[in-house]
């Protein structure tokens, strides 16, 4: 894992505080309470601010999967139906706009760094797909999943599908240094999935298991993202490993808030079934650190929840627990990262744009 590195804090408990310095290859440093991220500057609303560049995004995903087979054209409008807050690519457009003006106050976003962000989208919805298929889900952002309306063979031809129109799309923008990059999120996400489908026993090697996961599965594809849109708009190396750093570090964050949600957000609002990993028989970060006020649950951890009655056990275990909050820590900590980084850049609308983006993760609730 050499590229992915970060400076480390201390942490609670020196087992897992070992596993971070590993895991990361670098020495701790100190770090400020979570109340710290929020200053008096006026923050910008990402969303708001990067609408523009993000206009008629899905139709122009929709463009790049022109087909004429009527129900493939109709599985993938099922999913790009313009609903969705499109998360990665208002981050990509957002570093997009802040690494322009670092390096030479340009205001503009290139139409090269418009593609990374609907390459990114494109990527993530193909690997959503996918996902679904092999955790036989039955819902996804609220409403049915693809291989429960179409079935499992159709819904994986069309996750190839959007991912192999969206490699033509990289290829277009016709640099071999963005090919790199973004290829790389591809093998990671699979690299991911087979971490996911694998389990340790040894109890700090679980933990390192699985934020080596969280990297590859959620983190990558923002952190190379990111990097893709600064190489695009700033020769500066140095610009480029922040971009990738901010992008890591939200990504990793993300995704603990995401399952520290699959215990507290209700299935409605979350738009997919809570407890939803359990049942796949997933120990994410609350259950890994719930285990250690909980020691029972090693043996639910290692069979996967596959007995009657582990699924409920764990989530009460959990819940009981100060996983849930220590899940929450370790997440703020990763965005205090993640804000140190992008304040490296010259001051702009989008990089405070981006440091707010920190705090939305860290809030959100679906």
């Amino acid at each position: 894992m050499c590229h992915i590195t970060q400076r480390s804090s201390t942490f609670s408990f020196p087992k897992i505080r070992s596993i971070f310095w590993r895991f990361h290859h670098t020495s701790a440093t100190h770090w400020c309470s979570c109340s710290k991220t929020i200053s008096d500057e006026k923050y910008q609303d990402p969303f708001q601010l990067g609408k523009k560049d993000l206009k008629n995004l899905y139709e122009d995903i929709k463009k790049e999967l022109l087909v004429s087979a009527a129900e493939l054209k109709e599985m993938c409008d099922y999913y790009f139906d313009g609903k969705g807050k499109a998360f990665r690519p208002m981050i990509v457009v957002l570093m997009a706009r802040a690494c322009n003006i670092h390096h030479n106050n340009s205001k503009e976003v290139q139409a090269s760094q418009r593609s990374v962000a609907i390459i990114a989208e494109m990527i993530h919805t193909a690997s959503l797909v996918h996902d679904d298929v092999i955790d036989d889900a039955n819902s996804r952002r609220g409403k049915r999943t693809l291989n429960q309306i179409w079935g499992e063979r159709k819904a994986v031809l069309a996750g190839d599908f959007i991912l192999s129109a969206a490699s033509v799309a990289l290829a277009r923008i016709g640099n071999t240094t963005i090919i790199s990059v973004l290829t790389q999120v591809i093998e990671d996400l699979v690299r991911g999935e087979f971490l996911q489908l694998g389990s340790k026993e040894n109890e700090n090697e679980r933990f390192a298991h699985y934020l080596e996961k969280t990297f590859k599965k959620t983190a990558s594809l923002i952190a190379n993202s990111c990097k893709a849109v600064s190489i695009l708009g700033c020769p500066d190396p140095k610009v480029h490993e922040i971009a990738y750093q901010y992008g890591k570090n939200v990504g990793i964050a993300f995704q603990l808030i995401d399952d520290v949600l699959d215990f507290t957000s209700c299935a409605d609002h979350l738009g997919k079934p809570t407890a939803a990993d359990l049942k796949l028989g997933l120990a994410t970060g609350p259950v890994l650190f719930a285990c250690r006020q909980f020691p029972e649950m090693n043996a639910m951890i290692m069979r996967r929840f596959s007995k009657p009655g582990d699924v409920e056990r764990a989530r009460k275990y959990v819940l009981q627990s100060d996983g849930v909050q220590q899940t929450t820590y370790l997440a703020q900590r990763y965005c205090h990262a993640a804000t140190r980084e992008i304040r490296k850049l010259r001051p702009s609308p989008e990089r405070e744009a981006l440091v707010h983006l920190t705090e939305m993760v860290l809030t959100r609730d679906k």
